[in-house]
């Protein structure tokens, strides 16, 4: 058991210390491309001044490095968040309110007038994220604000919430998150925010799926009953007895979800659909070595740093189910 704590320790301090240099690195690196030294390109590693070798641009991997982590760190973290959030806002609301939430006919259609317009100006979305949200939210509304004036549209009705958001997270699960992205990001490349954008909005399923299967367990319980029986509101059940309960699941899902979008962010940049040009990033310099096949270092240097980031994140995300395994 002794031993299995040593590892499951020395595993911990090495995935963080990693993951803590990676984060320094991108706080220290460059902002601004260096210019590239045309004397020197495609040079081989371990010489005075390029100790990581160039790419066959003359640009230094170990600038190009450090400047991959930034894109990593300031891309990855906050899709990771936004899909954390958006994914546990849907899925603890399906899991609460099923098929039963009670809404307005003029809130539903504003509901389904916004989805249907962010689906119908989705690049356009992705390319001028914060302008085109703010006219999506505008839009929806002033759809909502014209239709509540009406009779009509002030009756309640019972909208099949749960069955609406099982139905979106099938129909993106059963196409392959990568075609699906890389899809999107062909027909227009978006932009850093729009990037960010684009992750969470295709990868907001597994969060959802975890939090409504945890309200749906934590809702069943007899105390939630009993607060509900007492004359809790809905927004005091969540907020003290469903939430604190189903929130330490995202924590756990957290790493996994910025290795996956790592990865993806990773592989975009590689195929060409990321990241502008002038970004540096690990995927780009990846894919530098279709121009040099023969320049091993630019494939070996960003490969293990991508690999060490990956395997970090996954070992934090088992720490919590070695350590049970340990202390049983």
């Amino acid at each position: 058991m002794s031993r299995r704590r040593g590892a499951l320790s020395g595993r911990k301090i090495a995935a963080g210390s990693w993951l803590v240099g990676v984060t320094i690195a991108a706080l220290l690196a460059p902002a601004s491309v260096p210019a590239p030294d045309l004397l020197h390109t495609t040079q081989a590693p371990f010489q005075a001044g390029h100790w990581l070798g160039t790419d066959p641009q003359g640009l230094d991997v170990g600038v190009s490095l450090l400047q991959g982590s930034r894109t990593v760190v300031f891309s990855s973290v906050p899709a990771t968040v936004l899909t954390l959030l958006l994914g546990a806002v849907l899925g603890s609301a399906a899991g609460y309110w099923s098929n039963r939430a009670v809404t307005s006919v003029a809130l539903a259609m504003a509901t389904v007038f916004g989805v249907g317009f962010g689906l119908f100006f989705l690049p356009e979305l992705l390319t001028s994220p914060v302008p085109g949200v703010t006219l999506w939210l505008a839009a929806s509304g002033l759809v909502y604000l014209l239709l509540r004036h009406t009779t009509w549209a002030r009756r309640p009705i019972t909208f099949p919430l749960d069955a609406l958001l099982m139905g979106g997270i099938n129909l993106l699960d059963s196409i392959p998150i990568l075609i699906l992205v890389i899809g999107v990001a062909a027909v227009q490349r978006p932009s850093a925010a729009g990037i960010i954008a684009l992750l969470t909005l295709t990868c907001w399923t597994t969060p959802a799926r975890i939090m409504r299967a945890a309200t749906l367990q934590v809702a069943a319980r007899p105390y939630v009953e009993a607060a509900r029986m007492l004359g809790l509101t809905n927004a005091q059940l969540l907020r003290r007895h469903i939430w604190p309960n189903t929130w330490p699941l995202l924590v756990v899902q957290l790493p996994l979800t910025v290795a996956a979008l790592i990865g993806l962010e990773t592989t975009l940049s590689f195929l060409g659909v990321g990241f502008s040009p002038d970004i540096p990033s690990w995927g780009k310099l990846l894919s530098t070595v279709r121009q040099a096949p023969t320049a091993w270092w630019l494939a070996l240097w960003p490969g293990l740093a991508l690999a060490a980031t990956i395997v970090s994140l996954h070992s934090l995300a088992r720490l919590g189910e070695t350590r049970s395994d340990v202390t049983k």
